[in-house]
């Protein structure tokens, strides 16, 4: 999926299908999306001996299980030999291909554990656009977008309602997972979702980072089926928590492998300041709601204005404008009320 926020404009050779050594027994596999700017996620597969782990799995689509099939056979490897996933986050373009492999294969998943009451949720009505999302949106002033996504024809998929499953196991901060000689260490990072994970080969210097950190956008925050109560402030502190790690290789779900996960930290948590006060201007300058106040903001690392997003970016950037504010009513720099079904801010 694509989140709107800083970034800079490169080249899209991360997206080239194929498996690419990225580290000993490390290979990064890039995988399609269906109608995204992002246009592929990666996967990493962890070859021991007969054995692969893979970090994340892709979105259930005819074409990311040939492409993952295909880069798999390249190493001399087919989905039998998989023997664990490990998932950072809920979202379908990074579990919902591991669930049919599991299915047919019977390979063990693995998921954070703060993910329950979104895939809970997803079990009982996978929707596109989740009920409480839309609640937040209207909340903002944002009816005309909201009607406009739930008229938009979904990306289809090979995973029906009836196939969102749980993991095999949950993961907490403390845990270890083993994949050949590699050891990982589990550390819980909310923000992007509630039970979003890395996975930290302290050893080798290398962090899985998932969409935690991206080398070249910054993560969309709390799109999820049951967001937390401040996915923002969630994810700062989850930013300051990887910057206090050793220094490792970053090993992102979307874009390339860049050398430093604290230089990377460092720069999204100052996007995020920078990103408060221009939200504060906004709002002293007259923009009451979050849909205004997103209506006014440069959105991208290309300065795109609101209104020449799609549909999609339109309710990321909203929801990621609800989520600036409530920080910024938290700090006591705006003033939040809720009257008549919509809230408010002031400064």
């Amino acid at each position: 999926m694509s989140h709107p926020g800083s970034g800079r404009s490169d080249s899209h050779e991360w997206e080239a299908p194929g498996a690419f050594e990225v580290a000993p027994g490390v290979y990064r596999i890039p995988l399609p999306l269906p109608g995204d700017a992002l246009r592929a996620v990666n996967v990493y597969a962890l070859v021991s001996g007969r054995e692969v782990v893979l970090i994340d799995s892709g979105w259930a689509l005819e074409l990311a299980r040939e492409q993952l099939e295909a880069a798999l056979g390249t190493l001399g490897f087919d989905f039998a030999a998989i023997t664990r996933f490990l998932i950072t986050h809920v979202h379908r373009d990074h579990y919902s291909q591991a669930l049919l492999i599991r299915r047919d294969f019977g390979a063990r998943v693995s998921l954070g554990a703060g993910e329950e009451p979104s895939l809970a949720a997803l079990i009982v009505r996978a929707e596109e656009i989740p009920t409480q999302l839309a609640a937040k949106l209207r909340a903002a002033g944002a009816d005309e977008l909201v009607a406009a996504l739930l008229r938009a024809a979904a990306p289809t998929d090979n995973l029906t309602g009836d196939l969102w499953a749980p993991p095999d196991e949950w993961l907490r901060t403390g845990d270890t997972m083993p994949a050949g000689d590699r050891s990982l260490a589990v550390i819980e990072t909310p923000g992007h979702t509630a039970g979003h994970v890395v996975f930290h080969d302290a050893a080798n210097k290398v962090l899985f980072s998932g969409d935690h950190l991206l080398p070249r956008i910054t993560p969309s925050v709390g799109f999820e089926m049951v967001p937390a109560r401040s996915p923002l402030r969630d994810y700062l502190a989850s930013l300051n928590l990887t910057l206090t790690l050793a220094d490792a290789r970053l090993f992102p779900a979307h874009g390339p492998v860049i050398e430093s996960s604290r230089a990377r930290s460092a720069e999204l948590i100052a996007h995020h300041q920078r990103r408060l006060d221009e939200t504060e201007a906004a709002v002293r300058a007259g923009a009451a709601t979050g849909f205004a106040v997103a209506g006014v903001l440069l959105w991208t690392g290309r300065g795109r204005a609101f209104a020449d997003l799609d549909i999609y970016n339109q309710m990321l950037a909203v929801n990621e404008t609800i989520a600036h504010l409530d920080v910024l009513a938290e700090q006591g720099r705006v003033e939040r009320t809720a009257e008549g079904g919509v809230v408010r801010y002031a400064g």
